[in-house]
């Protein structure tokens, strides 16, 4: 199918506008808008029946309707700081949702003295309301920040979850100490015990939850055919980075970094013995947000692709992998800051926009 101009002309405001069409290498994209006038949405999750539920930074959880329908805000959530870039972030349905209506979501939980973290809670999701509500994992320690709080979430298939976390922006120090929680990834029993796996729980000072540490701000996560974790994260000024996510392992921030500081100045070195290099890194900074592998049907010529959401360019981001490396990238214009990427159950691929009237989009092929 051709693009128009005027199509093209139409991405810059794709919010506005129903359909919009975008080319890519691999065929062309109709972009639909399937919800708007949601407040900085941060998560998205497809449910068996259809229905889709996002997470409103500003503390709210939300139903979509097939017809594009916002429910009424979900009763039930805790206490929420939402300030810089805390608010309510992930959902995540259970494995077995279908069976235990399970759902876990991730926000920024207050703590004394204007300090805060990020925490995960698990709850029944019960029409319009969550019961059985119950905070399993909370980053340690809780400090004064507005910065840095991960927090996607992952689920394997023994039911176990990887929880991403950030350095707090303010707090880069504790990043390499195995005694925090912070700048690391947890990985946790659906109880929020230390699953197994953690290797560094045999080690005496450091935290039994910890998976993976050296990290600076992980807001993408996702599990490729083989069961392991794959995650990306903000460098600072450059440096983003891809990395195969291994338990027990250091992947440097803030030793190395491909990035420097804000206006100028060294951090660290680019390599050093001990540490992790990435598997991938953009410089300048795409400032990714949300990942997964295409698995579906609709895209035949995406498969086993990574798609990535870019805040800073507003795109969505393809990379081809080949033995476990980048072999291609394509970048696609969105026109708004993509915060996350679902996949539907037909192959559709579902976006979310960050915005103060973000909107949830749907990805097909234009014909």
């Amino acid at each position: 199918m051709r693009i128009s101009m005027l199509a093209l002309a139409i991405l810059s405001s794709v919010v506005a506008a129903d359909p919009a069409f975008v080319a890519s290498q691999q065929g062309n994209l109709r972009i639909d808008t399937v919800a708007t006038d949601l407040a900085h949405p941060w998560g998205i999750s497809v449910l068996p029946d259809g229905r889709l539920l996002v997470t409103e930074r500003d503390g709210r959880l939300r139903y979509i309707d097939k017809s594009g329908q916002l429910s009424a805000p979900i009763s039930g959530l805790p206490a929420i700081v939402v300030a810089g870039q805390g608010g309510l972030l992930d959902v995540l349905t259970d494995k077995d949702f279908a069976k235990n209506q399970t759902i876990y979501l991730s926000y920024a939980e207050p703590g004394a003295d204007n300090t805060n973290s990020t925490a995960v809670a698990r709850a029944t999701l019960d029409g319009q309301a969550l019961k059985n509500f119950k905070v399993i994992f909370s980053q340690t320690p809780k400090v004064d920040s507005k910065y840095h709080f991960g927090g996607r979430l992952v689920q394997q298939a023994d039911g176990s979850l990887f929880v991403t976390m950030g350095d707090r922006g303010n707090q880069r120090e504790l990043v390499q100490d195995l005694s925090t929680l912070v700048g690391k990834v947890a990985h946790i029993t659906p109880d929020g015990a230390a699953a197994p796996g953690n290797v560094l729980a045999a080690q005496s000072k450091a935290q039994p939850l910890i998976w993976s540490y050296g990290h600076r701000n992980i807001q993408g996560a996702t599990l490729d055919d083989k069961g392991r974790l794959w995650t990306h994260e903000h460098g600072p000024q450059g440096g983003d980075e891809i990395n195969i996510t291994v338990a027990g392992k250091n992947y440097g921030w803030p030793l190395i970094t491909y990035g420097e500081e804000y206006g100028g100045g060294v951090i660290g070195t680019t390599s050093k013995a001990g540490l992790e290099q990435p598997l991938h890194y953009w410089v300048p900074s795409i400032a990714p947000s949300g990942m997964l592998f295409y698995r579906g049907a609709m895209f035949s010529k995406w498969q086993n692709n990574l798609l990535v959401g870019s805040l800073k360019f507003g795109q969505l981001v393809r990379l081809e992998i080949k033995d476990d490396k980048v072999s291609h990238e394509e970048r696609i214009r969105i026109g708004a800051r993509v915060r996350d990427v679902e996949v539907a159950p037909d192959g559709a691929v579902y976006l979310l926009t960050d915005e103060d009237k973000g909107a949830v989009l749907r990805l097909t092929p234009a014909g």
